[in-house]
């Protein structure tokens, strides 16, 4: 497979340099092909199914266990060790696998694997000695080298096919993108099941040859010191994790000096957190854009060319066009569905053909669901949902416009709209707010601060408190579980 072979001639061009750091230790090239080969052994000792599953937490196992799958001409399916554990065992026997590899820890956190399912554990192996050497199995681009499944925001998670060439193209796409180089060191905490951390903080590292930098938990003192021990040029995060860095009192704007990239993606970054970032530290955080179908990286906004609130320009040959409702392709500054052609374009859902199908338009342009315009220098701004639009009174209302102002009061730290019925309008918004810390709830004043900024059909009817929004593993709200909970999902003081 093309995309092992390129990871182990990097491997290989430098045996002696520390390629990955983790929580545990510090991983030099040799290091991780060796446990590799080990790991592939240990595999095809266990197995001969097609697919293998992962399930292993953000650290220097990951690669080696992905490398080892790979070498073996096997499709990798990482596990989401936060989904519950039905939807786990939806996905095993989904992907119909028999083998999961994985550590002790993650088989705890689980609940352990389903019935016949084999556990191949790298917390007791010990790489010593040297397995026999093998030369990656050879495969064709097409071949599916990743089942990703989504996180299941909208029913059962469904698996995304991911090829050898979508991999290898995204990984050169942000590459040529963002000019990523040896010497550089990246900080990654993003999980590695997800496809941002799999691409950017996993494939991309190891094969140009950086410095990543992993650390399993997302703790601010922790990526503190990360910064300060190594350094990084490029750290890639949510809006949630800059929120809680930017409220961390020990930061200061020399931990974050190095930075040359700062990346923010899963969902729109408040205002409130760019401004402080750029005020307190200097440092300006750009937005990207992506999709699991997508590899995930479409677009991503360079410092140097920073428009607020866009999320830049699509990565080299990625196609994007703006399409209305009747298929018409329109201009700039007009608002439609953002559908993307190109190299780095999943190759279908798993064992879902029909759904497969209606994933493309005629001239095979993929539908991302995702609403969005191009500015007059082809910018993509990202608008909303086409699923969680809202139609009220006859007129489209998207949440993200009325979350975006509701986010920009004081008292207000994160938010999210919905739509319930209504029998004159068909449908009112509805919003649920985390308040800010020290904060009191205050519906009227909100409302109020609404009405300032918002046509009054954009109001919401009502405003609730909640401790805490619902959030996937990437720290994406999922408004759908609201949806399914106004009556008992926030309590009112």
């Amino acid at each position: 497979m093309r995309i092992a072979r390129d990871i182990v001639r990097t491997l290989l061009r430098a045996p002696g340099r520390v390629a990955v750091v983790d929580d545990q230790r510090a991983w030099k090239s040799w290091r991780i092909y060796l446990a590799a080969l080990h790991v592939a052994r240990e595999i095809a000792r266990t197995t001969d199914r097609p697919r293998v599953g992962i399930m292993l937490p953000t650290a220097g196992v990951y690669p080696v266990a992905l490398l080892a799958t790979w070498m073996l001409g096997r499709t990798a399916v990482p596990l989401n060790y936060l989904l519950k554990a039905d939807d786990i065992a939806f996905i095993v026997e989904d992907a119909e696998l028999d083998t999961v590899v994985t550590v002790e820890p993650m088989l705890e956190m689980v609940g352990g694997l389903p019935d016949g399912v084999k556990a191949i554990r790298m917390d007791t192996m010990s790489f010593r000695g040297l397995p026999p050497l093998r030369r990656c199995a050879r495969r064709p681009d097409d071949h599916i080298a990743v089942v990703l499944y989504t996180s299941g925001t909208s029913g059962r998670p469904k698996g995304v096919m991911l090829s050898i060439g979508n991999l290898v193209a995204n990984v050169g796409q942000c590459v040529e993108r963002a000019g990523f180089a040896r010497g550089e060191v990246l900080l990654g905490v993003l999980p590695q099941f997800h496809t941002f951390g799999l691409t950017v903080l996993t494939l991309l590292p190891l094969t140009v040859g950086c410095l990543v930098v992993y650390t399993a938990r997302f703790r601010p003192a922790k990526i503190l010191d990360l910064m300060r021990r190594y350094r990084p040029t490029a750290f890639i995060a949510i809006p949630s994790m800059y929120n809680a860095l930017l409220n961390a009192r020990s930061a200061t704007a020399e931990d974050l000096a190095s930075l040359r990239c700062v990346v923010s993606g899963g969902e729109p970054l408040p205002a409130a957190v760019f401004d402080g970032f750029l005020e307190r530290f200097g440092v300006r955080i750009c937005e990207g854009y992506g999709l699991t179908e997508t590899s995930p990286v479409t677009n991503w906004c360079l410092p140097d060319e920073h428009r607020r609130r866009s999320v830049g320009r699509a990565v080299c040959d990625c196609e994007q066009r703006i399409v209305a409702p009747d298929g018409t392709v329109l201009g700039p500054d007009a608002e439609g569905e953002i559908r993307i052609k190109g190299p780095n374009v999943m190759q279908g859902y798993f064992k879902r053909p029909e759904e497969t199908a209606a994933a493309f338009d005629g001239e095979g342009y993929f539908r991302t669901g995702d609403m969005g315009r191009f500015d007059a220098d082809g910018f993509l701004y990202i608008t909303g949902r086409i699923k969680e639009m809202l139609i009220i009174g006859g007129e489209n209302v998207f949440p993200r416009e009325i979350e975006e102002v509701l986010n920009r009061h004081p008292d207000v730290h994160d938010s999210a709209v919905i739509g319930v019925p209504d029998e004159s309008r068909g449908e009112v918004a509805m919003a649920f707010v985390e308040l800010a810390e020290g904060a009191t709830f205050d519906e009227t004043a909100l409302r109020s601060h609404c009405r300032s900024e918002l046509p009054q059909f954009k109001v919401p009817r009502e405003i609730r408190v909640v401790e805490a929004l619902p959030r996937n593993a990437t720290g994406k709200i999922v408004r759908r579980a609201l949806t399914a909970e106004t009556g008992s999902a926030a309590s009112q003081p």
